[in-house]
């Protein structure tokens, strides 16, 4: 099959954490054709679509991470599957990608959905689960955020387009920062914030638990560091081993079924004791890190089902 990864630039690739690149490397073992595909690479005419896509061989060699090629183009009768993994912010471009492969979407496995990608903010959609989220609140309003502040003592404060823990702000009540964070994360009351109810859980980490189409694949916890409050790796978390409980599949059971209306097939959900915190769905991380706690391969699964769902684009699309 042809795998296509549209992604940010090879060389911003990292070994060593890159969950793009562990899916190359096991497309790749598979016997798979694997090729990047830049932004600006997808062409579409009516319906139907070209790309201009860089044939590449991953190695699995810090020194050398890719074998490239000559650039080609290819059409989409060509082409078995895409994984969309640029990084966030789901910015105007992103947008445009997952508008530019809505129509390719019955007769290519498209992974993630743009349909799905498109309407599940990170941070926001899973406030369609509030009965596992800590007390949330969503708001432009100074009011409302300093009543929010005075009804609960600690909160976590961060912008709805955030990642990699920047912009993450913990605030308590009477706290003298309390407004230069409202001002400077809302814009001074042009855009909405993210305000939940601190969990004490928080400082023994976060758990990210990925899941391939609504199941359990893997987990982690990311354990802060001594002079940082956020868990997460970019800020400089370390892995641990994950136990995952009752309450963990409980919300995994309740997210499966919307995860799969919505083609969200890769997804990594976010939590804090037994609360739910975010769904990340435009380019869930944390695969390598899992393996090498485990020792899986668990882009050998994700992979097999790209093929799956490939071949049922394909059979569906001929009948």
């Amino acid at each position: 099959m042809k795998m296509l990864f549209l992604m940010d630039p090879l060389d911003t690739v990292d070994y060593r954490k890159d969950t793009t690149f562990a899916f190359m490397l096991g497309a790749s073992r598979r016997g798979h054709d694997v090729y990047y595909l830049p932004i600006g690479g997808i062409h579409l005419s009516g319906n139907t679509a070209r790309f201009d896509a860089t044939p590449v061989v991953p190695r699995d060699d810090p020194a050398r991470l890719f074998d490239v090629s000559s650039p080609v183009t290819l059409c989409d009768g060509d082409v078995d599957t895409i994984f969309i993994r640029n990084n966030p912010p789901f910015d105007a471009q992103y947008l445009m990608n997952t508008w530019l492969l809505d129509p390719l979407t019955d007769r290519i496995a498209v992974i993630n959905d743009p349909r799905g990608v498109r309407g599940a903010n990170e941070k926001l959609w899973a406030m369609n689960f509030p009965e596992f989220m800590p007390p949330t609140l969503v708001t432009r309003s100074r009011a409302k955020f300093q009543e929010f502040l005075d009804s609960i003592e600690s909160i976590v404060a961060k912008p709805t387009d955030g990642f990699g823990g920047l912009g993450v702000f913990v605030v308590r009540r009477g706290d003298a920062n309390a407004q230069v964070i409202f001002e400077t994360l809302s814009d001074n009351g042009r855009r909405e914030i993210v305000l939940q109810g601190m969990v004490p859980e928080a400082t023994q980490g976060d758990k990210r638990i990925l899941l391939l189409n609504g199941e359990l694949l893997g987990a982690v916890m990311r354990v802060q560091g001594g002079e940082d409050h956020r868990n997460n790796f970019f800020a400089g978390a370390k892995p641990e081993p994950a136990e995952v409980t009752g309450s963990d599949r409980e919300i995994i059971a309740a997210l499966k079924p919307r995860l799969i209306e919505q083609g969200l097939y890769f997804a990594g959900i976010d939590i804090l004791g037994d609360r739910l915190i975010e769904v990340n769905v435009t380019s869930p991380t944390c695969l390598q890190e899992i393996n090498r706690i485990t020792g899986d391969h668990l882009e050998d699964r994700v992979v097999e089902f790209a093929e799956s769902l490939s071949r049922e684009r394909r059979t569906s699309h001929v009948g």
